[in-house]
């Protein structure tokens, strides 16, 4: 992995400093990251794939989170894998025609499961993808999160809903705070 190129891609790439950004969670910031300028580039994708994949825990048969964040890291970090696993994703609501459900991919119930995920704050996406796998009998073992901007607080939520969680990159290492 190789991590230094990975935050140089994420600081000349993603992000941004010309706030105010109102955030996901409400909040509002004077710096964003725009982290799919990195994860839907091939170089980037290449980068965060091997990156989260370096961090997955052992026995991990597929990862995915909520779709968009979660999708180019899913089959980056599939790619990258030794041996390659698998991807999936989860729609923000049940489709009514085809197969319908949440949950597109190639999961089932013999997966392990870690859940990804862009950029956090609050965990609310992360612990919404860990509900949805669940409530379908999925085994879910961890979270990544590529960028995390929660000073602890996303780690502490998903201790207390029993997950391992792991950061690749956080805002001291891109310089911003």
């Amino acid at each position: 992995m190789d991590r230094a190129a990975l935050i140089a891609h994420l600081r000349s790439h993603a992000v941004r400093t010309d706030g105010p950004f109102t955030l996901r969670s409400g909040e509002v910031s004077s710096w964003y990251i725009d982290a799919r300028q990195t994860t839907y580039d091939g170089a980037g994708a290449a980068l965060v794939g091997s990156a989260v994949a370096a961090l997955l825990p052992g026995g991990v048969t597929a990862v995915g989170g909520l779709t968009m964040g979660a999708d180019p890291i899913a089959i980056a970090t599939a790619m990258a894998a030794h041996p390659p696993i698998r991807a999936f994703s989860i729609r923000k609501e049940a489709k009514g025609h085809g197969t319908g459900g949440r949950i597109v991919g190639p999961v089932g119930l013999e997966d392990v499961v870690c859940v990804v995920e862009d950029t956090t704050t609050t965990g609310a996406a992360m612990l919404e993808a860990i509900a949805v796998l669940r409530d379908a009998g999925i085994e879910v073992v961890a979270a990544i999160a590529l960028v995390d901007r929660s000073g602890g607080a996303v780690a502490a939520k998903l201790a207390s809903v029993g997950i391992d969680y792991a950061v690749v990159v956080t805002p001291a290492d891109l310089g911003v705070a």
